[in-house]
Parts: C-alpha cells; structure tokens; sequence
C-alpha cells in the first residue's frame, strides 16, 4: 500500500510539472523589459517569449506580434523552443506509459512484473522531461542574464527573467521529482531460494545385526 501511495503521489507531482511546462512554453512572458538604473518612465511593459512579443499599456491593453519567419530567429530561441517541445511531447508519452502501469488501474494485471516496468519506464521518461525543460529554461536564463550584465549592451533594450523562466523552472522540479518517486516506488523482488532439504533421520537400531 505505501508503494501504491508513492507511485500515485510521484504521478501527480509529474503531471502537474508536465501541465507547468504547457503553460511555460505558451507564456510570451519568457523575458520582459529592465529599467533597472535609470529615470526612465515609460507607458508600457515589453515582454519576449518563444513565439511572440508583446507590450502592455499602461491602460491594461496588451499587443502582440507572433515572429514572423523560423529562419530569421537566433539559433538559441530555436533550440529553446525544440527542448520545451520535445518535453512536451515525451511527457506526453510518460503520461500513457505510467499510467498502463499504475497498481490503481487494471491494464496488465495478469503480468506484474511487466507492470511494474511500464510505472518504471514512464518515471524515467518523466525525468528525461524534465531534464529537457530545465535545460531550455536555464539555458535561456543565461543568456538573459549575460546580455543583462554585458556592458555593450543599450540601457533600453535591456531584460530581466520573466515569470515564463521561474513557470518552467518549478515544472522542470516537479517532473524530476515525480519520475523519481514514480521509479521508487516498485517494492524490490524478494529472491527466492529453494526450500532447504532435511537431513534423513537414522533408522532406530534394532538390536539385531544382519549378514
């Protein structure tokens, strides 16, 4: 019962981590505007994501403007986007996979051990999952943080982290973390040994010697 428990809870902690990165990757909230430094009053907030770019005005209207062409984006925006997809997708996966293999459910019940692969399986997928978002998140991040800090770079066109980074750096932990109680969770296979044999007893002693 307790590794039923901890399979269910480790299913969960990864779906939510999965949903997490849904929503990371849609937000265009993935970088906004710093005016960090200066006296600079503006009307509107600029924000960059992976698909678009947007401003908010200061009367709650927001515009935004989906990147015109893939072959004109950096090559770190694309590989950002082909981590956060490919996650997406193996998450995806892990879900169907784990699920077969959940004690609660009754899909291969006549196979344990073929069951207890399939939970298995799909922790490590969710892991690979979210080893791929933390990557693209952090990855993404640092290039924030360089341009922030690189003297080359003009005061106005200047960013900070947005709320998109710290989405999927939350749903990146909870992935790992599900797939890993989701991998724990299978009790270990007690080895079996064959039964030990008795020694035969002596037969009682007659008293009577035979030739």
């Amino acid at each position: 019962m307790a590794s039923g428990g901890l399979q269910l809870l480790g299913f969960v902690l990864a779906f939510l981590g999965w949903i997490g990165i849904i929503i990371s990757t849609a937000m265009p909230q993935w970088k906004m505007a710093s005016y960090a430094g200066d006296n600079i009053v503006t009307a509107q907030a600029l924000y960059e994501g992976l698909w678009m770019s947007c401003a908010m005005q200061s009367t709650g209207q927001i515009q935004c403007k989906v990147y015109d062409s893939l072959l004109k984006l950096e090559g770190d925006l694309q590989a950002t986007r082909a981590l956060m997809v490919a996650a997406i997708l193996l998450g995806l996966v892990a879900i169907f996979t784990a699920v077969t293999g959940m004690k609660c459910m009754k899909c291969m019940e006549e196979d344990q051990v073929k069951k207890m692969r399939m939970a298995v399986f799909g922790g490590v997928i969710f892991i690979i999952a979210g080893m791929a978002a933390l990557v693209a998140t952090s990855w993404y991040g640092n290039r924030v943080a360089r341009a922030f800090y690189d003297p080359f770079t003009p005061v106005n066109t200047r960013f900070e982290f947005g709320s998109a980074l710290f989405i999927g750096w939350a749903a990146a932990s909870l992935a790992i973390l599900g797939g890993a109680f989701l991998c724990c969770s299978c009790p270990r296979q007690e080895t079996s040994y064959p039964p030990t044999r008795g020694y035969p007893k002596n037969a009682p002693s007659t008293g009577k010697d035979y030739v």
